[in-house]
């Protein structure tokens, strides 16, 4: 779906004060947290669910920082300061460092992320890149072969599955025991958009903790906090369906020119006399499904942008932009559903041109 990014800010800057203070708007999941730990019932396996670019994995470091933090004496967060609260997420230093800070790797022993294509093969011992799923060897390597040995450091041992839906059914069976029966001292926190295409067994071993899409204030307040102008951020959070990582790409420049090239062919499809060009369009976006939804809201912008032109012109024309822009947004979530690119994008095409 999206490019993974860091959906509310933590990284070295922000590496000084807890990780769980930092989690915007999420009310709920983040006392659920703090209450286990106020208690001493943190559960051996969460399952974080919700939409991405919400701070599912910002909660899910600020968890561990506070199961490792060499200070935190039976409070609900950790203390930011100590070595290994400082450990839990990448710092900037030599090339390794960055390199690690690339990838998204933790530098504490005890925090271990597990993710598809986060290792070169060899390190995991395979022949070939994970192309489509995170495989049965990261499990293996990562895992099973650390789960009878105790936390490195006294503290805890803690494994962040990113993109848990992404686990292949050998990967997901091969870490249900130890999902089940941890050793002591070792919690699995498991992200997912998309929880329903988890094995039934992994969720059934799993404690949900439910993510809530972001007020489009905060994501406003956030894209603002990243230098976008004010204006632009209001747009973009309108449009990111809660989601700090949709907004960011949105906003990425880097992605810019594919965007465009994406929106500018959209709109002459719908001037073309004939399905052509629109049948092309479908073609292509067949073919960078990776980057699609992110193209799509981009034309809602755009097409958001004319109907509002439009109607401060009294031109008729603004209800046709303003159907056409609830059609991008619908395209945009069915390709976030799954839904064929090359269909989602054809029938798109075919109901904006009837409007």
């Amino acid at each position: 779906m999206w490019i993974r990014v860091d959906p509310v800010g933590y990284g070295p800057s922000r590496s000084m004060t807890s990780l769980l203070s930092q989690v915007k708007a999420q009310p709920t999941a983040i006392a659920t947290l703090e209450r286990a730990l106020t208690h001493g019932r943190v559960h051996h396996a969460y399952l974080f669910d919700g939409p991405d670019g919400v701070g599912k994995e910002l909660a899910a470091f600020g968890l561990a920082q506070a199961l490792v933090c060499e200070r935190r004496e039976g409070g609900p967060t950790a203390c930011g300061e100590c070595s290994a609260c400082k450990r839990v997420l990448p710092r900037a230093g030599g090339s390794a460092a960055a390199a690690d800070i690339q990838r998204g790797r933790p530098v504490h022993p005890d925090v271990m992320v597990l993710e598809r294509g986060l290792y070169e093969p060899a390190q995991i011992g395979r022949r070939t890149p994970e192309a489509t799923e995170l495989s049965i060897d990261q499990v293996r390597t990562l895992v099973l072969a650390r789960a009878a040995f105790p936390p490195h450091e006294g503290r805890a041992k803690v494994f962040i599955v990113r993109r848990a839906d992404e686990l292949s059914i050998s990967a997901a069976n091969a870490l249900l025991k130890t999902l089940e029966e941890p050793g002591k001292g070792t919690h699995f926190v498991l992200l997912c958009s998309k929880p329903d295409t988890l094995l039934p067994t992994i969720r059934s071993r799993t404690l949900r903790v439910r993510f809530a899409p972001l007020p489009d204030a905060v994501v406003a307040e956030l894209l603002t906090e990243r230098n976008v102008d004010g204006d632009a951020a209001r747009t973009m959070a309108s449009l990111a369906n809660g989601s700090m990582a949709a907004a960011l790409a949105l906003a990425d420049p880097d992605e810019n020119g594919k965007r465009q090239q994406f929106v500018e062919k959209a709109l002459a499809a719908l001037d073309s006399p004939d399905m052509g060009a629109a049948l092309e369009l479908g073609e292509e976006a067949k073919k960078n499904k990776d980057s699609l939804e992110v193209s799509l809201f981009a034309f809602a912008v755009r097409l958001a942008e004319r109907a509002r032109a439009a109607a401060a012109d009294g031109d008729r024309q603004a209800d046709v932009a303003a159907a056409r822009y609830a059609l991008a947004l619908q395209a945009a979530r069915d390709v976030d559903a799954n839904a064929s690119a090359q269909l989602a994008v054809e029938s798109m095409m075919v109901r904006m041109r009837s409007v």
